[in-house]
């Protein structure tokens, strides 16, 4: 604070010498607080997401059940047995904490937990396939937020990318001529955020097992979203899950955590208990080891997933599961405080690289505000905290699903401090 204070005197001083009659003791207030303000900007601050993408990238992604926040205070006020026996005394490993859990919620045998998705299909591609070859489909060949970029990161590893099929139509005969002595692994990955349709052909899950079988290469699937059940329970499409992969008979299934699992940011590879073995024998793994916290975390959210009763206390599910009319009901309520508003009907996404095209009903209010949308919406996300809305139609929206309702009071004082600076 006091830097800024003494560059902002720096700078009215130079402007006083210079004969500025505007610099003076408000000039210098008003300087000193709009840096104050710039820089806890750029500090890492909790959010209000308005704008419907329950996983926002952008924003972090899913927020934590209040239990996953009270495992990260139990295991990181203090010491923990992170890496300690409690039976035998000695020393144990980060590894072995949630292997029970994962066996639960995807029937594999064995589990490993890495930083990301990312990592976690950097340390396979390293494993199985450094100075080999990866086969690939083409359609497969993705390119997520920040670009990312699949094969980047399998050429990174070591491993030589073999394409096969073509973008729209792999066959399982593609992948048998382009098996080799020097096959490393096939691999099998989630399209994320792109669906191709129309005149498609792929090859199922079981046919692609069967060959990786005969040929005794192994095969993995980068599964991605991280649905640990069937998501129809939420009025949502099916959505292949983990525990179907391994059903499928896949060797390793890789999925991040802070997708559709809804906990925080971590890259989850199970499988079978050879293939993740070697996995832990991997120098690499040490680079990419996940910490205290967030295995701390990622627990109590696999034990809300384990009980369908438990499940709506992961603050995702509970948005999924909120009724349209209960947000109609609360933007009325912020109508009736700013008439200006009006009560509209929108579509929530699930984001993430999550079911890119299916909507989710939802409601919120909006507004046309009289200098424009884009100015309106730096002054909320000038608000303490920060409110992120949208544009629809030259109107600014704030879509209710993603606002947990103890936030409308919030909501409420940033639309206050918009309005009345107008």
């Amino acid at each position: 604070m006091k830097a800024h204070v003494v560059a902002v005197l720096d700078e009215q001083r130079a402007a006083f010498l210079s004969g500025d009659d505007d610099a003076g003791g408000e000039a210098v207030i008003a300087a000193a607080a709009q840096r104050l303000a710039r820089d806890a900007a750029r500090s890492l601050t909790g959010v209000l997401n308005g704008t419907g993408v329950l996983l926002h990238t952008n924003l972090g992604r899913a927020p934590l059940a209040d239990e996953a926040l009270d495992a990260i205070r139990d295991a990181a006020a203090g010491y923990s047995n992170l890496e300690f026996d409690l039976e035998s005394g000695e020393r144990g490993s980060r590894y072995d904490r949630l292997g029970g859990l994962l066996r639960v919620a995807t029937g594999a045998e064995a589990s490993l937990v890495v930083n990301n998705c990312a990592a976690a299909m950097l340390l396979i591609f390293d494993t199985f396939a450094r100075g080999r070859e990866a086969i690939v489909a083409r359609n497969a060949l993705i390119e997520i937020g920040g670009g990312f970029r699949l094969p980047d990161v399998l050429a990174r590893s070591g491993a030589t990318l073999v394409e096969v099929g073509a973008t729209n139509k792999v066959y399982a005969a593609d992948f048998a001529r382009a098996l080799s002595p020097n096959s490393g692994i096939i691999l099998r990955a989630h399209p994320s955020n792109y669906r191709i349709s129309g005149f498609v052909a792929d090859v199922t899950p079981a046919d692609l097992v069967a060959l990786g079988r005969r040929a005794g290469v192994p095969v993995v699937e980068d599964l991605g979203t991280g649905a640990l059940f069937d998501l129809r329970a939420y009025g949502l499409p099916h959505e292949r899950t983990a525990g179907e992969a391994i059903t499928d008979g896949m060797d390793l299934v890789a999925f991040s955590g802070d997708k559709l699992l809804g906990g925080p940011q971590a890259g989850i590879i199970v499988g079978g208990a050879s293939a993740i073995a070697r996995l832990r024998a991997n120098p690499l793994l040490r680079a990419l080891r996940v910490d205290k916290a967030t295995l701390a975390a990622l627990g109590a959210t696999l034990r809300l997933h384990v009980d369908p009763a438990t499940r709506e206390r992961i603050p995702l599910y509970r948005m999924l599961a909120t009724p349209v009319d209960a947000l109609r009901e609360r933007a009325r309520a912020l109508q009736r405080q700013f008439p200006a508003l009006a009560v509209v009907d929108t579509e929530a996404f699930a984001g993430g690289g999550s079911l890119p095209l299916d909507p989710i009903a939802s409601a919120g209010v909006a507004f046309l505000p009289a200098g424009g949308a884009t100015p309106a919406l730096a002054r909320l996300r000038a608000a303490a905290p920060p409110l992120v809305a949208r544009i629809d139609d030259a109107r600014v929206v704030i879509d209710l699903r993603t606002i947990d309702p103890t936030d409308d009071v919030r909501v409420a004082g940033a639309l206050a401090a918009l309005f009345a600076a107008n």
